[in-house]
């Protein structure tokens, strides 16, 4: 996978225009001149916490004694679960009920960004190709910008696009989503079974 590939995973699976609605509900409550420095604090803490999936995920296999194909079909099945949810009933309303005050880690960096999928696609990358971990660092940096981008000018991005837009884009990321995990699927069974014909030929 090139990093430019690696870029755009990450940045459908962490899904930042999906979250637009949800970030909105959230901060609803946050006074309007600390929105701004809430979402950088919540962004840093999601960025940090990938990262250290992305360096310590390979360990976590070793104690967890999981092989790289199995992480593979996990992280297909997950990515396809996440499509789905994207597709037919888009954002998810996680943690409804947020208590008063600015929100902490939880909801919006885990899991709203760094979400579990976000979590095993890092953790999937670096147990593939270790050697590369500096294109997947920038591919995650890269990632998180543009989706911290989005966020940060999310009530004016709504208010341009309207919701509708919104929700057909995310429609799209998902149906586009749906492809690059089935890839993965195809790929683990690739790696398990390389002399059979993969998807098999009818």
């Amino acid at each position: 996978m090139e990093i430019l590939s690696a870029t755009i995973l990450l940045f459908l699976v962490i899904d930042p225009l999906g979250n637009v609605p949800f970030f909105l509900c959230v901060l609803k409550k946050v006074e309007e001149r600390r929105r701004k420095a809430v979402l950088l604090r919540e962004l840093g803490i999601a960025f940090g916490m990938l990262v250290l999936f992305l360096f310590g995920g390979q360990y976590l296999l070793l104690v967890l004694q999981v092989s790289e194909p199995s992480l593979s079909i996990a992280g297909g099945i997950i990515l396809f679960i996440i499509a789905l949810r994207m597709i037919f009933l888009g954002s998810e309303k996680v943690f409804e009920d947020i208590l008063g005050g600015e929100p902490f880690i939880v909801p919006l960096a885990i899991p709203s960004i760094a979400g579990p999928s976000a979590m095993a696609t890092v953790l999937l990358l670096m147990a593939r190709e270790p050697t590369r971990w500096p294109e997947w660092l920038a591919a995650l940096a890269a990632a998180c910008l543009l989706a911290g981008l989005i966020l940060l000018y999310s009530s004016r991005l709504i208010q341009l696009l309207g919701e509708r837009v919104l929700v057909a884009t995310e429609r799209l990321m998902g149906m586009i989503l749906t492809t690059v995990a089935v890839e993965m699927f195809l790929s683990a069974l690739r790696t398990l079974y390389p002399s059979a014909a993969w998807p098999p030929r009818i």
